[in-house]
């Protein structure tokens, strides 16, 4: 197997509310949106798609609760992890750890959507964000 990730689905509750959250961050939806909203991230794909849909087609129980992972956001500095969290409540999400120094050197927050998918925002000053928006491991 390639070590990359293609598409990564969010099950939300309400597709609708879930779409216009993420277009209110500025990301726009590509490809058909009945059903599932896809949208183009660089060089991969993020897809919202019905909660109980995703936990049929992927045959686990939905307990309702977390799903053991975040998402990531790194951007160039602190003051954009500040910016991003900010958006991110006038969006309709949720601060779930205000932007900080971190024990690793960087600096970084925590948000959720209004599904309770977390993200984090994070500057890694040991990383490259690049003009196209991907983000390099310093291999140094």
């Amino acid at each position: 197997m390639e070590q990359r990730i293609s598409l990564v689905t969010l099950g939300v509750a309400d597709l609708d509310a879930a779409r216009e959250f993420y277009e209110r961050l500025g990301w726009r939806p590509t490809g058909p949106t009945d059903e599932v909203v896809f949208f183009q991230t660089g060089g991969m794909v993020v897809a919202l798609w019905g909660r109980l849909e995703l936990a049929a087609d992927t045959m686990v129980e939905d307990s309702g609760g977390w799903g053991g992972i975040t998402l990531a956001h790194n951007v160039e500095s602190p003051e954009a992890v500040d910016a991003l969290l900010e958006e991110a409540v006038a969006a309709g999400g949720a601060v779930r750890r205000p932007g900080a120094p971190t024990e690793w050197g960087g600096y970084g927050g925590v948000f959720s959507d209004p599904d309770g998918h977390c993200w984090e925002v994070a500057h890694n000053p040991f990383w490259t964000v690049t003009d196209d928006g991907r983000t390099l491991v310093d291999e140094s």
